[in-house]
């Protein structure tokens, strides 16, 4: 078996070490947003430089794994979630801006979280995934959306606005301005800041809340009806609602 083989095996493959494989990545993913939240309370100085070289090496390694097993590296490379791995590649490696394009972090969990791979996995290896999935997805995009929008807050503002010292500060005033209560307390600085207060309060308004009724929504069924093809039904539903052709909603058993 080839190198390329292989490291298809372990990315896009369906054997144990491929799924081992994807869940350390996963994992990788997790512990450095945990990393970037937890240094937003310390000095930085030529260690925590020295851990985002290495995390950069590690997404450079990761990238162009990705890319080298590709059916269509050069789409890929310039999609929305390519250009945002090369861009964190970049500022990891070359941290001229502070802890450089942050949130970009963020947003390689989603990217990783939903690939086809991934869900299938989460399917097969954890209980009532499956069942809940419309759930857990909603959940999740909501809270890297949050932590992606934190990330940005922070990044632009932490050495520029008093307010604003450390992730939690950003996290208190992207919630509060997300869910519209704005308490005030807590406000943007500079142009850039002030339009980047707009933005998050429009997306606030829209897909914000949308995550959350998703999130909160009473888990569907996907299954399409053979005579007017609605797919979201209720688990236990018996008639499809819209036309009440009788369903045979496949059922996996109360967990």
């Amino acid at each position: 078996m080839t190198l390329r083989s292989r490291l298809r095996n372990l990315y896009e493959g369906t054997s144990e070490a491929g799924d081992r494989f994807r869940y350390a990545l996963l994992g990788f993913d997790i512990l450095t947003v945990a990393y970037l939240i937890a240094t937003s309370f310390l000095p930085r100085g030529l260690h925590t430089v020295a851990i985002d070289v290495s995390i950069g090496l590690v997404f450079l390694v990761d990238v162009l794994a990705r890319l080298w097993i590709s059916r269509r590296p050069l789409k890929d490379l310039f999609s929305l979630w390519g250009v945002a791995d090369v861009l964190a590649v970049v500022s990891l490696l070359l941290p001229f801006w502070g802890e450089g394009l942050a949130f970009l972090r963020v947003l390689r969990l989603y990217r990783v979280f939903h690939s086809e791979q991934t869900i299938h996995q989460l399917r097969e290896d954890i209980s009532g995934f499956r069942r809940n999935e419309m759930t857990f997805r909603a959940a999740a995009n909501l809270l890297i959306f949050i932590f992606a929008m934190t990330a940005l807050v922070y990044q632009t503002q932490n050495s520029t606005n008093p307010l604003i010292t450390n992730y939690s500060d950003a996290l208190y005033f992207t919630v509060t301005t997300l869910t519209t209560t704005g308490f005030g307390d807590i406000t943007l600085v500079g142009t850039s800041g002030r339009l980047l207060a707009v933005a998050i309060m429009i997306v606030g308004i829209s897909l914000f809340l949308r995550l959350v009724q998703v999130a909160l929504r009473p888990p569907k069924a996907d299954f399409p009806c053979p005579t007017c093809g609605l797919t979201r039904h209720d688990h236990d539903a018996v008639h499809c609602k819209a036309c009440g052709t009788v369903l045979n909603i496949p059922d996996e058993g109360r967990d």
